[in-house]
Formats: C-alpha cells, structure tokens, sequence
C-alpha cells in the first residue's frame, strides 16, 4: 500500500478524498476582514485548509531592490515598505487562527526564511508548505522538518535532478510533493500533467498538484490522473491588486471546483468491472445473445 501522511484530522494517500488547500498566499493584499472573507470562501465551498505566505523582508528581499519605488494602492512607497505593508504580524496571525478555529478550517504557510517557521510555530498549524521558489533551500526546508510536522514541497521552476537531490537531502518522511509550473499566470501547454504519473512513480508519498493556471478544468484533469491533493490561489475579484490575482479562482469557481473533484473521485470508481442493477434492464431488452 502506498504511503499516506496525516495532516491534522485528514488523510492523504492514494485512494483517499482529495485534500483541497485554498491558497491566500498575499492576495488578501494586508487587510485581515479580506483574509476573513476568503476563509469563509473556501469553507463554504468545502476546502480542508487556506494557505497563507510567510516572509521576514529585510531577508528575502533583496538589498538592491529595498529602496526602489513602485505605486501601489496605499500611494508611491518603496518596495521593502511595500514587502512590510502585506506581511500580517502576531496580532493579524492570532485574529486568523482563531478565526479558522471557530469554523473548523486549518491553516498554515509557506514559510520563506527560517526567522517565518520560528514565527508561525507560534501557533499551532498543522503542517508547512515550501514554495516551488524555495525548493533548492535546503536549510529552510530541513527547519520546517525539524518542527516534526508535514511538509508539502512545490516543484515548479526546478529541474528532475534538483527534485531528485532535495528529496535525497530531506528524504520522503511526512512529506507530500506537489507538481507544479512556475508561471502566473501558467499557459496550458506548459502544465504538464503527466509529470503528477512521473513523480507517482518515482516516490512512495502522496503526490499533488498546485495549479497558476486559469479555468479549473485542467486542475479537474490532475485528480483524474491521481492528485492526492490539490492547491489553487483564491480571490474575491480577479481586478483586484496583485500579481498573484490574476491566476487565482473566484468564489463560485471555487465552489465548481471542489464540489466537481467530489464527482470526479466517485466516477472514477475502484477500476473493478462489475455489472450494475440500473444496467440490468436495457441488458433485459437490448442484447440479443
């Protein structure tokens, strides 16, 4: 049997309900009541968890780039204070975990530094996410094993052996890879499905699918060809500011998408050919021999 991982109260393997991650990354654009309504998006339309994105600034942004100035929705800024202006503090974390908790939703991030996984270990999420940017980190990524919990890695703008060598480096203990190309948003020929059977084969853990891609389709196509577990960004309006925005899924979209994969995992069915009873009377009139 081929190996499962427990994120919270849910199961996550081969043959189990798909695990539906609603990515918030930045796109509630620092304000907690936009966080708020995309919480109560994607728990209405049944996700299991929000995601959320976890950056220390003065780390991850580079030194060259600090002072360059761009506008944005609250006037012309730099972008180190832009960087600042969307990252939620302990007090913005604290109102969203308790928030989720009152509706029975996990959340938890990708963390980009390890000052954010000493950080968002303050609260008790269930698992870590490392962004596809992240995946040749190494020191990040064993920091978040080190917590003990789940990790989901992405794998989008790496190479098969870079994949190969983090996975050597952190090995497949908790963890869950998600396929995944690195354009936002992600034209269709460049999604690569089949990669989701690649990495089936090659690594006994829960294999997934993080979708930049516009229209659900495709991301509908990744459960059928055995996604485990499926991550979209999530929006309240496609316009609004944002870089992310763009490649993100609306609200009724969200709903479409996860209420079809609970239609997609019955119709796929257990690959065992049996005879139905509503079959039973076109059998009665229609063959012959």
């Amino acid at each position: 049997m081929s190996k499962t991982v427990k994120i919270g109260d849910r199961e996550i393997g081969k043959g189990l309900p798909v695990y539906v991650i609603a990515e918030i990354g930045i796109n509630h654009n620092g304000s907690v009541e936009i966080a708020k309504k995309m919480i109560d998006a994607a728990y209405i339309a049944g996700c299991h968890a929000v995601k959320f994105q976890k950056r220390t600034p003065e780390i991850c942004v580079p030194k060259d780039q600090w002072h360059i100035e761009r506008d944005t929705p609250w006037g012309r800024m730099t972008y180190i204070d832009y960087r600042y202006k969307v990252e939620f503090d302990y007090s913005e974390y604290d109102e969203i975990d308790r928030y989720c908790k009152q509706k029975g939703m996990q959340w938890f991030a990708s963390c980009w530094d390890e000052q954010s996984v000493e950080f968002i270990e303050q609260f008790d999420t269930p698992c870590y996410k490392a962004a596809s940017a992240s995946l040749t980190d190494h020191a990040l990524l064993l920091a978040m094993k080190k917590t003990g919990k789940p990790l989901i890695v992405s794998t989008g703008m790496s190479t098969m052996e870079e994949i190969e060598a983090t996975i050597d480096k952190i090995g497949t203990d908790n963890l869950l890879i998600a396929h995944a190309t690195s354009a936002y948003p992600c034209k269709v020929e460049e999604l690569n499905l089949r990669m989701i059977n690649t990495l089936v084969e090659k690594f006994d853990t829960p294999i997934g699918y993080s979708g930049h891609e516009t229209g659900l389709v495709t991301t509908w196509a990744a459960v059928a060809l055995g996604a485990c577990f499926v991550e979209r960004h999530i929006t309240l309006d496609r316009a609004m500011w944002g870089t992310d925005q763009a490649a993100s899924v609306e609200v009724g979209g969200l709903m479409r998408l996860v209420s079809n994969i609970r239609d997609i995992e019955k119709a796929l069915g257990d690959g065992v050919k049996r005879l139905y009873d509503s079959e039973l009377s076109s059998r009665a009139k229609l063959r012959r021999i």
